[in-house]
């Protein structure tokens, strides 16, 4: 189920600034070939089978009930598409998936489930909406309840990031805030190119915006939404899950709220340990025995614990993560 729309609601006003602009037309496409590409890894670093399956077997009960599936996150469309959204899953209660493409939207929900949901995610290397639900799900089976997934936005500052090699470098792209320095350049020269991708983010109340096109607070989109999020809620999350990059981007949401909204925080964070200075918060920090790319970009944070593993979560591709028992042991 889809709540929000996808379409872009504001338009940028930019006098002088249009030489600049690339065709939309041309821009999209390519930023949603990155998003494809980022999809198979998300095939390989989160246990998407395990999903797929899952989703299979309820979609084939609830078909039985001629009820229509409500599985559409795994379509072709949602894995390209360069926007981000926020996913309530809850692998207990049909209909399992429900999809707010509006930060704004799922705050004023009427649902008594938007309130309730006490657990976020966040994934990394600029996961699509299959490799966020994918953790989302380990998590929420793993817990029996629901769980809010951030998808990552994917715009053009992303594009110009991984060519830098900032997948494989994602700790010193942080500490340099190179995202955020990305995207204002890209805001000050090309507006309506800068707003691909970063729907979601202009969604948060009182987005900060330059010459009409969103840009960071907090390093990141998905940083911004969940700093939103902890702070406009009535009930903050109590427990916050990140995987490599999305780990930095809670690191980042976090450290400048209140203290009162961060105050018994659990924080599990698997393969890129942070630094742990959040007010009140507990942090559960995995990072593999075997995980190059989380080792990589330590940046001095050690971890609680050093399990046999590498830097997947997908349990087809052994010795993984467990993101599900982690985060239950976490709590």
């Amino acid at each position: 189920m889809v709540y929000g729309s996808n379409e872009p609601t504001s338009t940028v006003d930019t006098p002088g600034l249009g030489l600049f602009e690339l065709p939309a037309a041309l821009v999209k496409p390519a930023v949603m070939a990155c998003r494809l590409f980022n999809t198979v890894l998300d095939s390989i670093f989160y246990d998407v089978p395990t999903l797929r399956a899952d989703l299979r077997r309820h979609d084939a009960e609830m078909a039985k009930q001629d009820e229509k599936p409500p599985s559409r996150i795994v379509a072709f469309d949602a894995l390209t598409d360069p926007e981000g959204s926020l996913l309530l899953i809850d692998a207990t209660t049909a209909p399992y998936v429900h999809r707010y493409h509006d930060v704004e939207a799922f705050l004023n929900s009427p649902y008594q489930e938007t309130r309730d949901v006490a657990v976020a995610t966040i994934t990394g290397v600029g996961s699509s909406a299959l490799g966020s639900a994918a953790l989302a799900w380990d998590v929420s089976v793993a817990l029996g309840a629901p769980v809010l997934a951030i998808v990552p936005g994917y715009g053009v500052a992303d594009v110009v990031l991984q060519g830098l090699g900032g997948f494989f470098g994602f700790g010193l792209f942080d500490y340099l805030g190179a995202k955020s320095m990305t995207q204002n350049a890209l805001a000050n020269v090309a507006p309506v190119t800068a707003t691909i991708g970063r729907q979601l983010a202009a969604s948060v109340p009182d987005a900060t915006t330059l010459h009409g096109a969103p840009v960071f607070r907090h390093g990141s989109g998905s940083s911004d939404v969940l700093h939103a999020l902890m702070k406009e809620r009535a009930k903050p999350f109590s427990i916050v899950v990140g995987h490599s990059k999305g780990a930095l981007q809670i690191g980042n949401a976090l450290r400048s709220l209140d203290p009162d909204r961060t105050q018994g925080l659990r924080v599990v964070t698997l393969g890129c340990p942070i630094a742990e200075d959040a007010p009140g918060a507990v942090y559960h920090q995995y990072l593999g025995l075997f995980d190059a790319l989380g080792q990589l970009n330590m940046w001095g944070h050690w971890p609680e614990y050093w399990p046999p593993t590498w830097h997947t979560t997908n349990s087809g591709l052994p010795p993984a993560m467990d993101a599900g028992a982690f985060t239950r042991d976490a709590v």
